[in-house]
């Protein structure tokens, strides 16, 4: 049988959605951690994986935290309370979750997964400082894994609540709850998901819920449920197909003539983001030239900069993907 979600009128007034980095934090970490190929994340896998072995976040906390099946860990997952929350936003509300919900998480890990290891008994025994040294680890690998797509990752999450959106002011909630997912089903009040294997319920849930478009969760929908917060339901978002697909190149002309050429053809080459070096080997331009160009391009805002052990990758932001869409034919 579905598990099912019921509504009042209240929990519909309070269904909202939230693009939450720490759910493509945990759902990515769990894609690498699984070692498999993936139809359209691959070209992120093999960018990615090595620079997380190489920093040896393969094997730290996230490693006892988020298994490669079944629960994860409820306290890295805090409700957003706004519809875009930064990565430091919701590492605020890991370092502030109460010790006894810790505790209560690990113990469920254990029941699953088996006895716990050395840094699972450590965090057990001291949240308050275990919790600050899951967050710099969890910042060290936004870093290397995720920081440097962020702008490609978060236009296919905000396109998705967009559609989503219009749904509901062209449909009705109901409508969209029919359509999020497959598994998913609006009937009498209440949100029924097929294929769920723990209890679903409104008894067990806090008020509304809290839709969260994810890049990386798979075919599945994800749940985390912590009374009183709202149920957060995390989906696959639409277009994930098309994210590492190269896009067309834009018009450089145009682009040169107010950048200038070299400035402009880094951009371009920036499809997937890349070091001083590489850069410099694949334009042929010199490192010290490629090195100031970007510190010009980070300064205007239109590359970032991000450590990946002793190299910085640079990629662009959601300002020169606007930029660079509008050249492209």
């Amino acid at each position: 049988m579905p598990a099912e979600l019921a509504f009042s009128a209240t929990d519909l007034a309070l269904v909202r959605f939230a693009v939450s980095p720490m759910w493509e934090v945990g759902t990515s970490y769990r894609l690498l951690a699984s070692g498999a190929a993936h139809p359209v994340h691959q070209p992120w896998i093999q960018q990615v994986r090595p620079r997380v072995a190489a920093a040896g976040l393969d094997r730290g906390w996230l490693a006892e935290l988020v298994p490669r099946s079944g629960y994860v860990a409820d306290f890295l997952n805090p409700a957003p309370t706004g519809p875009a929350p930064t990565l430091a936003q919701e590492l605020a509300g890991i370092r502030a979750a109460p010790a006894a919900r810790v505790r209560e998480d690990l113990d469920r890990l254990a029941d699953e997964q088996g006895p716990p290891g050395s840094r699972s008994q450590a965090l057990r025994a001291s949240p308050q400082n275990g919790l600050a040294r899951v967050a710099e680890e969890i910042e060290a690998y936004w870093e290397l894994a995720i920081a440097p797509y962020w702008a490609r990752i978060r236009a296919v999450l905000d396109a998705d609540v967009f559609h989503r959106a219009r749904q509901v002011a062209e449909h009705g909630t109901g409508h969209l709850l029919n359509e999020l997912h497959p598994s998913a089903r609006w009937d009498d009040n209440a949100l029924r998901i097929a294929r769920r294997r723990a209890a679903l319920s409104r008894q067990r849930a806090g008020e509304g819920l809290l839709l969260i478009p994810s890049a990386f969760t798979g075919p599945h929908l994800l749940t985390r449920l912590t009374p009183p917060e709202p149920p957060q339901l995390a989906y696959p978002a639409r277009g994930i197909g098309a994210l590492w697909e190269s896009r067309p190149a834009p018009r450089t002309d145009a682009l040169a003539a107010v950048l200038g050429r070299s400035r402009t053809r880094l951009l371009t080459e920036l499809d997937s983001p890349a070091s001083t070096t590489e850069l410099a080997r694949r334009t042929g331009l010199s490192t010290a030239g490629v090195s100031q160009y970007l510190t010009a391009l980070r300064d205007a805002g239109l590359v970032s900069a991000h450590r990946a052990g002793r190299s910085v990758l640079y990629a662009r932001t959601s300002v020169a993907e606007a930029v660079l869409s509008a050249a492209r034919p």
